[in-house]
């Protein structure tokens, strides 16, 4: 799991209210370098799911308060999306939220001689994710081991 950085936490704090003021929630966030580029990723989400309509007004709203408070020095590529079907899950309330769910475990090092694993999230305690298995078993993963942890998309 990534940590957070300076200019993530500065966006979410100008980003909070805008959220809070069209009934959306925060996802997650992403500044980020691809090859010669930076990237400033939102991911927002709401009840019923969200809309093009709501990742524009968004975006638009982002970009001026960004442009006020003008703290970001490299030029950036701002994008503005719903999470998707098979959502990363990072933070602890995410993992609350869909306990229950079926999640996709990618790990960096290989755990029994498998790097990939999928079960029921029973939960998020002190760092250890629990999944059950397919066959009942109970297994646990250190979150910061893990690569990625997201829903399964299952069809």
């Amino acid at each position: 799991m990534a940590k957070e950085n300076n200019t993530e936490k500065k966006v979410q704090s100008i980003l909070e209210p805008i959220l809070t003021e069209n009934a959306l929630e925060l996802a997650d966030i992403e500044f980020v370098k691809e090859g010669p580029n930076w990237y400033l990723r939102v991911y927002i989400d709401k009840q019923g799911g969200v809309t093009i309509q709501d990742c524009e007004m968004v975006s638009r709203a982002l970009e001026k308060k960004l442009d006020e408070a003008d703290f970001i020095e490299q030029a950036y590529v701002l994008e503005v999306s719903s999470p998707g079907i098979d959502r990363p899950l990072k933070k602890p309330e995410h993992f609350q939220k869909y306990a229950g769910e079926v999640i996709d475990i990618k790990l960096y090092k290989p755990f029994e001689g498998k790097k990939e694993y999928q079960g029921q999230l029973k939960s998020l305690q002190d760092g250890i994710i629990t999944i059950i298995q397919e066959d009942g078993t109970e297994i646990h993963f250190e979150q910061k081991q893990t690569a990625s942890v997201r829903l399964a998309v299952i069809f």
